[in-house]
Formats: structure tokens, C-alpha cells, sequence
């Protein structure tokens, strides 16, 4: 009956530990993070018992078979980044939203959202969120993506630090980012840049780790591989990782 009872319990706190996403595995000091390429700009990531969402896009095949989220990161009013066909179908009974004020106004009082604006930062169970500008270059009243309005974020959990883009250019405020361990930047043309401004923006900054994503165009998908080479052959030091953001294709 001992060994029963050891075997019975080394199983429940086997389980009460697992990993409900599937991806890459980053240590952390306070167990590990992972990350799950969803689609297009959207992510999912787990750490220390949570489940956080960035931009829920995709629908209910997007989502199939993922767990309930527990923190919602929305950057920008767009339909690929808020949408809200997408929440519709998620459970979101227990979810926190942290949003800029813009998606805010949009959700007409259906959820219950924290709003922060660009150089702001929260704090939600254990993880600091800051705010950092996305905006198109050059500025002007035509902008896709005009300063303010939408939020990439940092996040800064169990000591290291997560810089989600949303959609931007090569912009200052990305360039002096400081002790980023894991960055997910955008490059699609028309919309965001292109590969070159990307590779020079992540140069500047120098993550330990990048994920390009959000890069689906008009005319199609941009080349990553190209961004790749063109990163870690200028710095070694920079790990490129190439996901399949697009599973259709």
C-alpha cells in the first residue's frame, strides 16, 4: 500500500505540473515559459500555471484543443489583432484583457479590461506589462498604425523579458529596447516593414531570442529565411527562430 500511495501521489503532481501548450521551452527562474505560434501576429504562452493570449485571431479552428485563457494581450483595433468574432467563441468567463484605450472603446463595456497607453506599465499575478509605442514611418494623418493608438508590450516574468512588436516599423522607442530575452517582431509590407528595416530594428536592440511573425503581405508571406541570415550572420549572438505562423500554407 505504500508504494501504491507514493506511486498515486508522484502522478498527481506529474499532472498538476504539465505543460497544456505545444512549442519552444524557455527557462525561466520560476519554471518555464512556452510559446505556441497560433497564427499570423496571435500567440499563445504559458508560465506558472497561466495561459495568456496575444491578438486571439483565427476563429474557433485556431484555437481548437488550447485551454482556457487566463490574460488576454490585445495591441491594436485591426480585425487580425482585435477581433471579436474570435472572442466570441473563446471562453473568456475568467480572463483578464489588457488593452489600449482604442480597442477599449471598441468592446463597448463586454469585458472587463485594463487599459494602459504607450510608457505604461501594470501588473498582473507575478508579471510586469509595460506598454511601448507601434507606429508607422514616416507619421503622418494617413498612418495605418499612427503613434498611440495601439500598444506593443514587454513582458517581464520570472526575470526575463518578452517584447511583442504589434505592428510597427523599425520606430526608436523598438531600437533602445534594453535586455530583451525573447522578441516577436512583425514584417509585412504594405502594413508593418520590410525585412531589412526588421533585421536592422533587432540589431539595434539585440534579443537573445526573435521570433519574426506577422508576416503575411500583399503579396504574399516575407522571407524570413532571408531575415534570418541576414540577422546571425551581422550577430551571431542572436538566435532567429522560424515558426510555422501560417499552418494553411
Amino acid at each position: 500500500m505504500k508504494y501504491i500511495f507514493t506511486f498515486l501521489f508522484s502522478a498527481v503532481v506529474t499532472w498538476g505540473y504539465s505543460q497544456t501548450l505545444r512549442g519552444d521551452v524557455i527557462e525561466t527562474a520560476n519554471g518555464n515559459l512556452v510559446i505556441q505560434p497560433i497564427l499570423h501576429g496571435t500567440l499563445a504562452l504559458e508560465w506558472d500555471g497561466k495561459i495568456i493570449f496575444v491578438d486571439p485571431y483565427g476563429g474557433e479552428k485556431a484555437f481548437a484543443g488550447l485551454p482556457d485563457p487566463d490574460l488576454i494581450l490585445i495591441t491594436d483595433v485591426h480585425g487580425d489583432h482585435h477581433n471579436p468574432s474570435t472572442l466570441e467563441i473563446l471562453n473568456t468567463e475568467n480572463a483578464n484583457f489588457i488593452v489600449p484605450q482604442a480597442v477599449a472603446d471598441e468592446m463597448n463595456g463586454l469585458y472587463s479590461v485594463t487599459v494602459i497607453g504607450n510608457g505604461e506599465n501594470t501588473y498582473w499575478e507575478g508579471i510586469s506589462i509595460e506598454a511601448i509605442p507601434m507606429y508607422n514611418l514616416p507619421e503622418t494623418r494617413e498612418s495605418r498604425h499612427p503613434r498611440g493608438r495601439g500598444n506593443g508590450y514587454v513582458l517581464t516574468l520570472g526575470g526575463k523579458r518578452i517584447y511583442i512588436s504589434g505592428d510597427t516599423e523599425d520606430i526608436p522607442e523598438m531600437r533602445i529596447l534594453k535586455d530583451i530575452d525573447v522578441a516577436f517582431v512583425c514584417m509585412n509590407l504594405p502594413y508593418t516593414m520590410d525585412i531589412d528595416q526588421a533585421a536592422s530594428g533587432v540589431l539595434a536592440f539585440q534579443p537573445k531570442i526573435v521570433y519574426p511573425f506577422h508576416y503575411r503581405g500583399k503579396d504574399g508571406l516575407a522571407d524570413v529565411a532571408t531575415f534570418k541570415a541576414n540577422v546571425e550572420k551581422q550577430n551571431s549572438a542572436i538566435e532567429v527562430r522560424l515558426r510555422n505562423w501560417y499552418p494553411e500554407n
